[in-house]
């Protein structure tokens, strides 16, 4: 189960676990025609994929959301809250409205669904919850203290449910990335770009790709022993 999987990352992560043989339940804000290629795209790997429409910032959305999944697939074995947005202003011009959507929409949204999905992830006492957050939350950035918070948050609520699963073989990672190209980064102005990039040891973005293959990593058996983390994929940038 994928939130905000119809491009970008999210799109990514769910080709490469289709892939890996695994069948994809992905939602979006929207069910559009984003979503129709995306099912169609999985379907060639033999899997079986539905896209919903849902707002994971909703709570009652998320809880609908898994009853439907597990009404068509039966189980869960994955969630990746992928599910963001920005509002970047400064502080002094930022809104209350732009504070409290990015803060639903980014950290409101894992709580709504990770609550949701551990009653099944309990009762068949496995699972793998990867929560998508930003070296952003770990560094902060100037013009984004709504996004850096609610990526932070995401941070300390992974390290925690870690800690209250973990008993029941329920892993809980964060994904932290850099700078990746996708459409969200692409609107950023060149001279934002050109700093990230000089502050980037490998001196290139990285792409919707390398966070997939992590993702992928993290939903598999070969992370079987790591939980409670929080894994940069960033080319080694500083700040």
């Amino acid at each position: 189960m994928i939130t905000g999987a119809n491009r970008g990352i999210g799109k990514s992560i769910a080709l490469k676990f289709a892939a890996h043989g695994a069948c994809i339940a992905f939602s979006d804000i929207q069910y559009n025609e984003d979503s129709k290629l995306l099912e169609a795209e999985l379907a060639e790997f033999g899997v079986r994929a539905k896209g919903y429409a849902s707002d994971a910032s909703s709570f009652a959305d998320s809880e609908q959301l898994i009853t439907a999944v597990l009404e068509d697939f039966g189980t869960i074995d994955v969630l990746v809250n992928n599910a963001g947005i920005t509002r970047d202003n400064l502080l002094m011009r930022m809104t209350e409205q732009d504070w409290d959507r990015v803060i639903n929409v980014n950290l409101k949204s894992v709580f709504n669904l990770t609550k949701a999905i551990q009653r099944v992830m309990i009762k068949q006492r496995s699972g793998s919850i990867i929560n998508m957050s930003s070296v952003v939350g770990v560094e902060g950035n100037s013009g984004q203290s709504n996004y850096a918070a609610s990526k932070a948050g995401i941070i300390g609520f992974t390290k925690s449910i870690a800690q209250e699963l973990g008993s029941r073989n329920i892993r809980c990672n964060a994904v932290a990335p850099g700078f990746i190209e996708t459409e969200m980064t692409a609107r950023l102005p060149q001279e934002f770009r050109d700093k990230w990039l000089q502050d980037i040891p490998m001196k290139r973005p990285g792409t919707p790709d390398d966070v997939a293959n992590l993702a992928l990593f993290l939903a598999s058996d070969l992370s079987s022993y790591i939980t409670g983390q929080a894994i940069t994929v960033c080319g080694g940038m500083h700040t």
